[in-house]
């Protein structure tokens, strides 16, 4: 978005830190890890980055480790605000990793906002949020459904802003896992996919950009509209069935970061959520049967 060129990027890295804007959150981000360049230049170049301005949230770090570890089996160190956060990586891990604790970081102390975990897409100012733990296939579905016409708001991050119970956009990189990172390229040979990443902690992973529109729309919220539960079960036939809202309720509420953090701000707004949503589950093994029944279910404004 700014125009900012690989060099400056890379001396910025090392130096002063690049800060990228995500959704609500301003990320300084600094690196010494030669590999983490040009993929930052690369699925990071649709955000807006500015070196010099703004308040930042968090203060991020990747570099090699020093000592014997910088020699002998090399990895790298993730911090924030000069806090090392979690145990030294391979330094073949250091971009996942650096992903993984800036998400770590907006679950761990983003608190003026409810957090869901919940995957989020919007059309037409109304957005679907898939509350769901990982392994359900949320990820999956919606990447799909973002290179089928839908706005990314979040893979990982249903965030609720307390005043008026709108979405905020967080429309980070993709990570997608192991199977799906083949059923994704199959779906959409268009999607810009990261190179794979093997034996990680989560296994193989890779990082989808989303789609150009969603990042540069990253500052319009959406009003929820549908809460629809996905669980991906292998050759499964489809189904989607409307639920009670008192299930809804604790299903959403369960599949939060900060629900008891928020104490009664949390049962406000997710009662208000429910009530103002249509609220079913979904069970597939087919990405485009899938797609075909959310797109009937959400023209169709089947309750």
């Amino acid at each position: 978005m700014d125009g900012i060129n690989c060099f400056d990027l890379e001396k910025s890295l090392k130096t002063k830190g690049l800060q990228v804007k995500f959704g609500p959150f301003n990320v300084r981000i600094n690196s010494n890890v030669q590999s983490v360049f040009p993929l930052i230049t690369s699925l990071y170049s649709f955000y807006d980055k500015n070196c010099g301005n703004g308040i930042v949230d968090f203060h991020v770090d990747i570099r090699i480790a020093k000592g014997l570890r910088h020699w002998y089996r090399r990895q790298a160190l993730f911090s924030v605000d000069g806090r090392q956060t979690f145990q030294p990586c391979s330094i073949e891990h250091a971009f996942p990793t650096l992903e993984w604790g800036i998400n770590w970081c907006i679950a761990t102390r983003a608190h003026h906002l409810l957090m869901l975990h919940s995957a989020v897409v919007e059309h037409n100012g109304n957005a679907i949020l898939f509350p769901a733990w990982p392994g359900h296939g949320k990820s999956t579905l919606c990447t799909a459904l973002v290179h089928s016409g839908w706005r990314l708001l979040s893979d990982e991050f249903g965030l609720v802003r307390p005043e008026d119970g709108l979405l905020l956009p967080l429309p980070r990189l993709i990570p997608l896992k192991n199977e799906s990172i083949d059923v994704i390229r199959q779906f959409s040979p268009g999607a810009i996919i990261g190179p794979s990443f093997y034996g990680t902690r989560k296994g193989t992973v890779a990082h989808v950009r989303p789609p150009e529109d969603s990042i540069y729309r990253m500052d319009e919220p959406a009003k929820p509209r549908w809460l629809i539960f996905p669980r991906w079960i292998a050759n499964a036939p489809l189904r989607i069935e409307p639920i009670p809202k008192s299930q809804a309720f604790l299903m959403v509420a369960t599949n939060s970061f900060n629900y008891d953090v928020l104490d009664q701000t949390s049962y406000r707004l997710v009662t208000d959520m429910v009530k103002n949503c249509d609220c079913h589950t979904l069970v597939y093994s087919d990405l485009n049967e899938a797609i075909a029944a959310i797109d009937d279910l959400t023209r169709n404004g089947h309750g």
